[in-house]
């Protein structure tokens, strides 16, 4: 047999890979064929149900990951420097929401913060209502998105010497300005990298979302449940929001690899 004919032999790994890519990319493909041969497609991404549900999922995609990454860097570096029992336990329980189902997850909180939950008199007697408004939308999106950034920055954290801090502080740096200048550049790449699961988890969120905050227009209809709702009666306007979320969540993971790579340059000379 003549090799010459098969000049390129792929590993199985190699094969599986191709397989596998393709299977990810033929239903995204399909997807774009099919919008762009809508003759409603203009008409549908610019109607108001598909600007109102875009604004609402970035806007409350924002304001979610301000509060994840406030909350969720300190999370992270304290549990990257403990061991102890109390940690792991606290480990579990961050964990808990990566696989728990949306909806049950959804269905807790209501339990928790609705009207008849365990938090509902105190909450109503502070004039506070959370169930069914755009306050549910990011409590939802920040239940099930913050573990992915905590778990990615936890493992940044980790990652760093604690030689380099330690030598910091020897030459007189504060630990906090050691923190800036040290811990934080060399485990950004992996904050990033979190930052980019934990907004596209975030943004894409449809059962907790619908449980708690419902699928009310222009108040809690981000782009999924307005997917859902455009099914119903225009599957134009369904592919053209579907086109929308892809192409805004393949930007921001791009932008934020992207970054994340530029940020790996200098933390690896810091090392």
């Amino acid at each position: 047999m003549n090799r010459r004919a098969f000049p390129v032999r792929l590993p199985p790994g190699g094969i599986i890979t191709l397989v596998y890519i393709a299977f990810i990319a033929l239903p995204l493909i399909a997807l774009f064929v099919r919008a762009v041969s809508s003759y409603s497609l203009w008409d549908s991404l610019t109607s108001d149900i598909t600007l109102t549900a875009l604004r609402l999922s970035l806007v409350t995609s924002l304001i979610s990951m301000i509060v994840v990454v406030g909350a969720g860097v300190p999370i992270a570096r304290y549990l990257s420097r403990r061991t102890g029992p109390l940690s792991r336990v606290i480990d579990v329980l961050i964990d808990v929401p990566l696989v728990l189902p949306p909806v049950v997850a959804g269905l807790a909180m209501l339990m928790a913060f609705g009207r008849m939950g365990i938090l509902g008199d105190a909450l109503d007697a502070a004039g506070i209502r959370l169930p069914f408004t755009t306050a549910a939308v990011i409590l939802a999106q920040i239940f099930v998105s913050a573990p992915f950034f905590i778990r990615a920055a936890k493992l940044g954290f980790q990652a760093v010497p604690r030689e380099l801090e330690e030598i910091s502080q020897t030459l007189g740096i504060s630990p906090w300005r050691t923190f800036w200048r040290v811990t934080l550049p060399l485990a950004w790449p992996s904050i990033v990298g979190g930052l980019a699961l934990s907004w596209a988890r975030a943004i894409s969120e449809f059962g907790a979302t619908i449980m708690f905050a419902g699928n009310l227009t222009g108040r809690t209809q981000t782009m999924p449940l307005a997917i859902l709702s455009a099914m119903e009666s225009n599957v134009g306007a369904a592919l053209a929001l579907a086109v929308i979320l892809v192409a805004a969540s393949v930007i921001v993971l791009f932008v934020l690899a992207l970054a994340a790579t530029r940020a790996a340059v200098p933390a690896g000379r810091l090392e």
